[in-house]
């Protein structure tokens, strides 16, 4: 067994230095005279008080109104003012809503999509684009940015972890490069946590439920001097799995995670705020499994396809009703999963503007065990690629602000280091699955089919692959930098325009090392003069494989947006932006050549060209009680990164390509209404056609893969006729984008009534939240056996909230209790094997909440 220990990785001696000579130039006698520093994001009453973290309109959450305030353009205003389109969710309807982490989060923002069958195959997309859907590869970049308090999170992993003492998100859709840190070209979500305070404040709160479901959170916020101040916050998340495993007894997918965050804020002047924060979060999850969902007809010889493949070992799955959650996975899952780090955040106000400092480094250790043949038996018996990340950035900017022009300039540098240690093993019924003993081998009744042919006599003898073993080992050295500006210059009161710009450079060094070993643990090596059948049989499984990819280059952007007050509540903006996503490199591999040769010029994908087309309309009516904001977009990508997969077993998972066309267009609204104190209502919605505009040599789905692929002068066989010509790939330009629906809402209300209870005063109150999403597909190549059907959940709530920050109530989720699926996969080896994961079935509990 190989073990790796982690250990330091020195940061560039910029990213170190830069805000710590940042924090010795502010001193207090050169910043006595600036004016008073951006405040804290906050809802405001109208006699001026502060009302804690806003909420967002359109989310139905419990504000009790004022302005929503964000922070999308570097600077603190109402989101009614920003040119573009934002979703806000404040943190007190993602506490009431359940929403605790990203994946929750897609019920309350319909152009969000995320879809994880583990924590490092997870995908965050808005419109449907940002990271290719499928096996995560390390060596392309996000298409949606996440930041935390300004400090970008370079793995789309940490969409996985609960959310800590949330203030609020912001849903930030279409590119955004010359304001970010790290260029996005899809959009952003930016969470903002509560900050340290100088009152002394806290709140705990206390959840039970169904399928043992226990969860708690607490955070303590106060001075320790008059010019230091401390908030700690913690959360803690466990619940018993939903799918049960007969193998192993088990309940999988369960709910393991523990978070810390502790934040230190120094003030020594009113111009000078230094922000130092820390951060560590586990899960150790019963993960991650699927369950059987159906089959379909490959173009594979009939004898070599699921039902027959099973039946010649006496197998079948547990329940043919994925909706039985019952499981028989035999390779004992695992997915540990640890992420943190430290940041120090510098403001220092300089009157009409505002310098910034962000120097961060975060970790994320990755230890996972898969069951890759999605079966009960002994296939592929290991599957795993544990993975230390560490990075470091360096964010500086300035935000300067006067009644004619508002600017933004900032400088961003980035460092990732990824090592990963791959193990991949057959087990002892491999050789009969895997090997193709010809269409000769059948089994009779009482007969083992097992014939007299070099190739039967191969896939009957279990040690021919029993034991095979690939060890993978890989690192990602990647490197970024920017420069990025962006102006808003006012015309008139009511006409601003808006042009950015942003110079970028990076540079992506990988390596990838696969050695194969049988079952004896001799050296599978290449170069061979010639090869025992046996060891041809072991070689179409794991081919051994070394190379070194490389990637660089310089992209330069930039954006226009021009917007119009046609009346206080009433504005109407129009965006153009020129954007890209960064090239990659095939860090998990690449094809080989009829010589097991590594294909090179696949070893690199091109960066990303985008063009992005937006207008919309924000307004404001009946004295402000309601909102209605409308957007409507166009992206083309030219070189879309997609996700190619190879149906056979370990020859290589899957890996980047370009796609040549990609388009996403459609509407999206957000409206709320709040006539009175008593009931705020939302409907939030988005269409969206996200197709492939052109992808001619695109992975053909299942049913049209699995037979003797077809060379020059022959025709494929139809969909799904057993024994017949596959094509070596397909062309499927004009159809959609997998993982995208293309409707979707979010709708609910709350009502509520003060009351006298137990001698408190307060309000009971009701709520509803819903969502619905049409049916979508769940391969990277659209296919017949893989579209999920639509669904629609709702979730109720009812309590009692005193004014003295006591608050009680009931909820149940998925209320109705509705049969969906969150992602299907195809089985390896073409054999017509579909597995899926089941959605959260119906849950309740109760909540108690109390702040003070």
């Amino acid at each position: 067994m190989r073990k790796f220990i982690r250990g330091p990785l020195p940061a560039p001696l910029p990213l170190a230095c830069l805000s710590f000579t940042l924090m010795l130039a502010a001193t207090p006698a050169l910043a006595e005279e600036a004016a008073e520093p951006v405040a804290t994001t906050t809802s405001v009453n109208a006699d001026g008080t502060e009302e804690g973290p806003p909420t967002s309109v359109g989310t139905g959450a419990h504000d009790r109104g004022g302005e929503i305030l964000v922070t999308a353009r570097r600077r603190q205003e109402s989101s009614q003012e920003v040119p573009l389109a934002i979703s806000v969710v404040g943190g007190e309807h993602i506490d009431s809503t359940g929403s605790f982490n990203v994946g929750r989060l897609q019920q309350l923002t319909p152009t969000l999509q995320f879809y994880s069958s583990n924590p490092r195959n997870t995908a965050v997309n808005i419109r449907g684009l940002g990271v290719p859907f499928g096996l995560t590869n390390d060596g392309i970049e996000q298409g949606v940015g996440i930041y935390i308090d300004d400090v970008y999170n370079s793995r789309v992993a940490s969409a996985t972890f609960d959310f800590l003492d949330v203030a609020q998100i912001e849903v930030l859709r279409g590119p955004q490069g010359t304001l970010y840190g790290k260029n996005t070209t899809a959009g952003a979500i930016n969470i903002t946590t509560n900050q340290p305070t100088f009152d002394f404040e806290g709140k705990a709160e206390v959840s039970i439920g169904n399928y043992n479901f226990k969860q708690a959170k607490a955070a303590v916020s106060g001075p320790l001097t008059d010019k230091l101040a401390a908030r700690i916050a913690i959360s803690s998340t466990d619940r018993r799995g939903t799918i049960y495993n007969v193998t192993t007894n088990q309940w999988i997918q369960s709910q393991d995670n523990l978070g810390l965050r502790g934040q230190l804020l120094w003030k020594p002047t009113d111009t000078l705020a230094i922000t130092l924060a820390g951060d560590f979060s586990t899960q150790d999850a019963n993960c991650c499994g699927s369950v059987y969902v159906r089959t379909g007809t490959t173009q594979r010889a009939l004898n070599r396809q699921f039902a027959a493949l099973a039946a010649a070992q006496g197998y079948a799955p547990p329940s043919t009703d994925p909706f039985d959650r019952l499981t028989d996975l035999d390779t004992p899952l695992k997915a540990k999963n640890k992420i943190g780090g430290a940041s120090l955040r510098v403001k220092w106000n300089l009157g009409a503007g505002e310098l910034t400092s962000v120097t961060a480094w975060r970790f994320w250790d990755w230890d996972p065990s898969n069951d890759r043949d999605f079966t009960g038996l002994p296939i592929v018996s290991l599957s795993q690629n544990p993975s230390q990340q560490d990075q470091y950035t360096q964010e500086l900017r300035y935000n300067y602000s006067s009644d004619k022009i508002d600017f933004v300039v900032g400088a961003f540098g980035f460092y990732q280091r990824i090592d990963t240690q791959g193990t991949e093993a057959q087990g002892a019924a491999a050789s009969r699955w895997s090997i193709n003993p010809g269409n000769d081998f059948v089994v009779p009744p009482g007969s083992s089919g097992c014939g007299p042919t070099t190739s039967n006599q191969l896939a009957c003898d279990p040690s021919v692959l029993n034991g095979l073993v690939a060890y993978n080992t890989q690192y990602l050295k990647n490197t970024s930098a920017a420069l990025f500006g962006q102006l808003s210059w006012h015309l008139t009161p009511e006409l601003t325009l808006q042009p950015g710009v942003r110079l970028n450079y990076d540079k992506k060094e990988g390596y990838y090392q696969r050695r194969v070993f049988d079952g004896q643990g001799n050296e599978l090596l290449l170069g061979q003069a010639s090869y025992t059948p046996r060891q041809t049989a072991q070689l179409a499984i794991y081919t051994p494989q070394e190379i070194s990819p490389e990637f660089s280059d310089w992209n330069f952007s930039y954006d226009f947006n021009a917007s119009y007050k046609i009346t206080p509540d009433v504005l109407f903006y129009a965006t153009y932006a020129k954007s890209f996503k960064s090239g990659g490199i095939n860090q998990n591999g690449v094809p080989v050549d009829l010589q097991n040769n590594p294909i090179l010029a696949s070893a690199t994908v091109k960066p990303e060209s985008v063009h992005n087309y937006e207008a919309g309309i924000k307004t404001q009516f009946w004295d402000r009680r309601a909102t209605l904001n409308l957007s409507i977009f166009r992206t083309d990508i030219g070189n879309y990164q997609a996700n190619v997969t190879n149906g056979q077993y370990g020859v290589l998972r899957g890996y980047l390509a370009n796609a040549q066309k990609v388009r996403s267009q459609g509407v999206e609204w957000d409206f709320s209404v709040r006539p009175s104190e008593r009931f705020n209502a939302y409907v939030n919605g988005a269409y969206t056609d996200a197709t492939y505009r052109k992808f001619t040599d695109a992975p053909c789905p299942p049913e049209l893969s699995g037979g003797t692929a077809v060379i020059t002068g022959q025709t494929p066989g139809a969909a799904g006729v057993p024994n017949s010509l596959s094509p070596q790939n397909c062309d499927i330009s004009g159809q959609r984008l997998p993982g995208v629906s293309k409707w979707s809402f979010s709708f609910g209300a709350e009502i509520n009534n003060p009351v006298s209870l137990l001698g408190k005063e307060g309000e009971v109150y009701f709520g509803y939240d819903g969502s619905y999403r049409s049916n979508f597909s769940s391969n990277p190549s659209p296919s017949a056996y893989t579209w999920i059907d639509g669904y629609s959940l709702s979730n109720f709530r009812l309590g009692f909230r005193a004014d003295s920050g006591f608050d009680i109530y009931g909820w149940v989720r998925n209320a109705f209790d509705q049969n969906y699926f969150d992602q299907l996969f195809v089985g390896p080896g073409n054999t017509g094997l579909i597995a899926g994961l089941p959605g959260d079935p119906r849950t309740w509990g109760m909540t108690v909440r109390y702040s003070f």
